[in-house]
């Protein structure tokens, strides 16, 4: 139950809503109920758990945001491979591989978490054969340096879920080396002289900073930045076609169960915001081919995220979007306990749609796991001959008025008959 005397300390709620936040279930120093606090904390009214090939965040993602009172929806994020599309063999969201393409899936009705589970459930065994693959290479790497081997059960699967259906992903591997890093050589001086002079990589301006700050909180979060950018692709093992499905089957699943398939955008980039990711140019110069090819296979959104891009950039995806009836979904990438919850971009005038969009999405969630003709997207939606703006406004203005202590109670604010 909720502390009315707990709750009256946390700070004024402003109209912040941020959708993309990973948890402990993919990567993450946040577990789903601190992810849900730690929003709240920031002033933030509405917050989505997003990971990796899992929705095991999901169930409690939804009860801490009962208990707190903020708005939450639930999704999960994998990489799907583009063979037969009209951009097979293209390099798009993914600075890691060609042809596969990152992809969200917004909005899973909670009627429908056990369906995801499921479905995730082959990903999750045959990347963590990729996972144990990629650790011996990385061993191979390291014993030269005079490092122990990492022994992937003890080193890198127990600093996930994977046992409550989370994923492990590359970036376990990075903190299970970084600890092992830190362990033998220590914070600081030492440690970035190793990394310069044994493992030939350069460190420099902030991040050096960083790693010669011994009392630094963040240290293997930094560190493993630095190493996912330079050192991983030493060790790195391209996804096949059986971890990453084809798209048209993922979205066809995530449209099947009344779910918000979205690709990605990720734009030409200068610096990320976890700054694991080197400039470099992505979709842009196809955008006018991408996104009407997204709507051909069966997309219903693009997820972008403010910070990341220019004004320019996001000003043009939205053109498309509106072309191409297609929703926008706004988020920031939460995987760093470096990183704030807070989007102050997402208040500018330019985005203030997004908001909106949020709190449509959270309808849509609540809505559907009622009713599935209740979908945003569904042909027999009681409002399908309103056009797809209009609907989000709609479902926007039932989203941020329900009770979010109890959602369910959503139905009685609509027009809809059960």
């Amino acid at each position: 139950m909720e502390d009315p005397e707990a709750l009256a300390l946390l700070p004024a709620e402003s109209q912040e809503v941020n959708n993309h936040v990973h948890t402990t279930y993919s990567f993450s120093p946040y577990s789903p109920a601190a992810s849900v606090w730690f929003a709240r904390k920031a002033g933030l009214k509405a917050v989505g758990s997003m990971d990796h090939d899992s929705i095991g965040a999901a169930r409690e993602t939804l009860e801490a945001g009962k208990i707190l009172g903020t708005a939450t929806t639930v999704g999960f994020e994998l990489r799907v491979n583009f063979t037969g599309t009209a951009l097979e063999g293209r390099k798009m969201n993914n600075p890691d591989s060609a042809n596969i393409v990152y992809m969200t899936v917004h909005g899973v009705p909670e009627s429908k978490i056990g369906d995801v589970e499921e479905f995730l459930k082959p990903l999750q065994a045959k990347r963590n054969q990729r996972n144990r693959e990629q650790t011996a290479r990385l061993n191979d790497l390291i014993l030269p340096f005079g490092l122990a081997a990492l022994d992937f059960d003890r080193d890198i699967a127990s600093l996930s879920e994977t046992a409550d259906g989370g994923s492990i992903t590359e970036r376990h591997i990075l903190y299970g080396f970084s600890r092992a890093l830190v362990s033998k050589y220590g914070k600081g001086q030492g440690l970035v002289d190793f990394i310069e002079n044994n493992m030939d990589l350069k460190v420099k301006g902030k991040i050096r900073d960083f790693l010669l700050e011994d009392e630094n909180p963040h240290y293997l979060y930094d560190l493993l930045g630095i190493l996912k950018g330079s050192f991983m692709p030493r060790f790195f093992i391209q996804p096949d076609e059986e971890e990453c499905l084809s798209v048209y089957r993922v979205v066809q699943f995530a449209n099947d169960i009344g779910a918000i398939p979205c690709y990605a955008y990720l734009g030409d980039v200068s610096e990320s915001p976890t700054g694991d990711k080197k400039a470099e140019k992505f979709e842009d110069d196809f955008l006018d081919d991408l996104i009407p090819e997204m709507k051909k296979i069966g997309f219903k959104g693009i997820s972008y995220m403010p910070p990341r891009n220019t004004l320019a950039q996001l000003q043009r995806v939205q053109r498309l979007c509106h072309e191409y009836e297609l929703m926008e979904i706004s988020g920031v990438d939460i995987n760093s306990s470096r990183q704030s919850f807070n989007c102050p971009e997402i208040l500018q005038s330019e985005f203030s749609h997004l908001i909106t969009a949020t709190w449509a999405l959270i309808a849509h969630e609540k809505l559907t796991a009622i009713n599935p003709r209740w979908s945003l997207f569904h042909k027999d939606n009681p409002l399908a001959s309103l056009s797809l703006n209009d609907r989000i406004l709609r479902y926007g203005q039932w989203g941020e008025k329900m009770d979010q202590h109890h959602p369910e109670g959503i139905v009685k604010l609509t027009d809809f008959s059960l």
